[in-house]
């Protein structure tokens, strides 16, 4: 079955770095697109980085020039590289398989059906 598993949560001071990482296993991984999300307490889920197959890579605006998501098809992982953090990055940060693979608009949370369990990134002043 589709499994996804997160890794590389922490904590750290404002303005440092993070590298989350998603391994993905029981289907064709470079068939589909992919994206992290972010859960902060009391807010909603919203997606902050996707990429697909091919690579072209989109970014929620609070987080250009910061983040960088990055996939190797091969080895099935999905990476999030968090520079310059601030403290509002702080969250429950999952990943996620898209329904399909490419996309022409921007996606809901109905287009994601697998999700990982999250890992906790919290970044303080």
């Amino acid at each position: 079955q589709v499994q996804l598993v997160e890794s590389g949560g922490g904590s750290v001071l404002a303005g440092g770095s993070l590298r989350l990482s998603c391994a993905a296993s029981g289907y064709i991984v470079h068939n589909y697109a992919m994206a992290w999300f972010r859960q902060a307490p009391g807010k909603e889920r919203e997606e902050v980085a996707f990429i697909e197959p091919g690579g072209r890579a989109l970014y929620e605006d609070s987080v250009k020039g910061r983040f960088t998501i990055s996939r190797d098809n091969a080895k099935k992982t999905l990476d999030l590289q968090m520079n310059s953090l601030k403290p509002e990055d702080t969250g429950m940060y999952f990943c996620a398989r898209a329904r399909s693979g490419y996309y022409y608009r921007r996606r809901t949370l109905d287009d994601y059906n697998y999700w990982g369990q999250g890992t906790q990134v919290t970044v303080s002043s």
